[in-house]
């Protein structure tokens, strides 16, 4: 007579007993591994770039999604009309450090969202590490005032991921002037658009630089061979000039290009 039950379904864990069978299968499944790793230095990313990460469709990324969630994985945060995932707590990151470092092998996050993430136009300013960085340094130097540059989800009043800032005012303060106009050369415009403002970049959680002065720091940048931009790219990079003329004149933190 011929068996037709079919094999032994795998047994439940003991009570008390931690089930790592059912951890290994979220993670076991490759485009869902490549999501956590891309998640693993503790930003929230939204599902778009994440289904790049994972190498799907943003149909198949849902789902994939939406099963690191239901698995206590993920967690998933509203800004505006937009969503985004990130670990669900430092737990989660150690462990995937650990296996990381058991399989031999560190994927850091994917080519195109490692470099969008270091340096990008946000429309026709920096954004990314590079505009972060840019940031931070006129702020040490005193070139602007009004706030941090950093960005806490926890006791944002108006302010969301990849979205213009509203909850502070920055302002362009008299040294600003010295250095910025003076010293490099910016024309500061007299149009309709506020001088200062700032977008929440969504790759570094903090403030990068916008408003009327992003845009001229950006053209000004270029235009003295320091940063170079690309035809129907948003990505940018720093040139060998800029690497030295960055730090040196603004006291820039250049971040390793990616």
């Amino acid at each position: 007579m011929t068996d037709t039950s079919g094999p032994p379904e795998p047994a439940s864990p003991a009570v008390g007993e931690p089930d790592l069978a059912r951890l290994a299968d979220l993670i076991g499944v490759p485009s869902r591994a490549r999501i956590l790793l891309a998640l693993a230095d503790g930003r929230a990313l939204p599902a778009s770039l994440l289904a790049r990460s994972a190498k799907v469709a943003p149909s198949t990324v849902s789902e994939q999604l939406a099963k690191l969630v239901d698995g206590g994985l993920l967690r998933v945060e509203a800004h505006g009309r937009h969503r985004y995932y990130r670990l669900a707590g430092p737990e989660v990151a150690e462990a995937l450090e650990t296996l990381a470092a058991l399989s031999g092998h560190r994927d850091d996050r994917p080519g195109q969202l490692r470099t969008l993430s270091w340096a990008r136009t946000c429309y026709d300013h920096l954004a990314g590490k590079l505009g972060v960085a840019l940031m931070r340094a006129l702020l040490d130097l005193g070139c602007l005032a009004g706030g941090n540059g950093l960005f806490d989800s926890r006791t944002a009043v108006c302010d969301r991921l990849s979205a213009p800032g509203k909850d502070l005012t920055y302002e362009l303060t008299a040294t600003g002037r010295r250095l910025l106009v003076d010293e490099l050369g910016v024309a500061l415009p007299n149009g309709r658009r506020p001088l200062v403002r700032y977008c929440v970049d969504w790759s570094e959680q903090a403030h990068h630089l916008s408003g009327a002065l992003g845009a001229e720091l950006l053209r000004r940048f270029v235009e003295l061979g320091w940063v170079r931009r690309y035809a129907g790219r948003r990505t940018v990079s720093v040139t060998r000039l800029g690497e030295q003329q960055l730090p040196e004149r603004l006291g820039m933190h250049l971040p390793g290009q990616a």
